[in-house]
């Protein structure tokens, strides 16, 4: 017989993880709303910033984002200025991806948004942190394992 008392803290692990998760991403939002930037928008700058210019199809694995969401995500970047949009020179269904001018100025303009992270996890265990995050990567892997099955046991 299951023990009934486990059930809601497992229920509790997914509720705080979604729940954390939005409100760093509203703080996130938030800090980027005076630059008329969201949080995904700022993904893709970073990414573009870290790496140079990428392949848009990589940017969707990278960002585990789907392909619809980040072609609208380009085109508002693309529409702004920030974002060069051009076909591949090996393939030109393909399209690749760059910051303008004006994306990399504003991108140095932009505010250093780790002060999410100290916020959210300053002073706390090291050891808690190493055992959250080995806890829901372990809890993803398995999902999308599972996902991977056909979503059967």
């Amino acid at each position: 017989m299951d023990d009934d008392r486990t059930e809601p803290a497992l229920d509790l692990v997914g509720a705080w993880a979604k729940r954390c998760y939005f409100a760093g991403r509203a703080v996130m939002d938030a800090a980027l709303r005076p630059y008329d930037l969201g949080s995904v928008q700022w993904y893709v700058l970073h990414r573009l910033v870290e790496d140079g210019p990428t392949m848009q199809r990589d940017l969707v694995r990278r960002l585990d984002i789907e392909r619809a969401t980040l072609s609208g995500i380009v085109a508002t970047l693309v529409r702004k200025g920030l974002v060069e949009q051009e076909p591949d020179q090996t393939d030109q269904r393909q399209k690749r991806l760059r910051l303008t001018a004006a994306g990399t100025a504003l991108w140095y303009e932009l505010p250093d948004l780790s002060f999410i992270r100290t916020a959210a996890f300053g002073g706390l265990d090291e050891a808690d942190l190493d055992a959250t995050v080995r806890v829901l990567r372990t809890a993803s892997e398995r999902l999308e394992n599972l996902l991977q099955r056909g979503a059967r046991p």
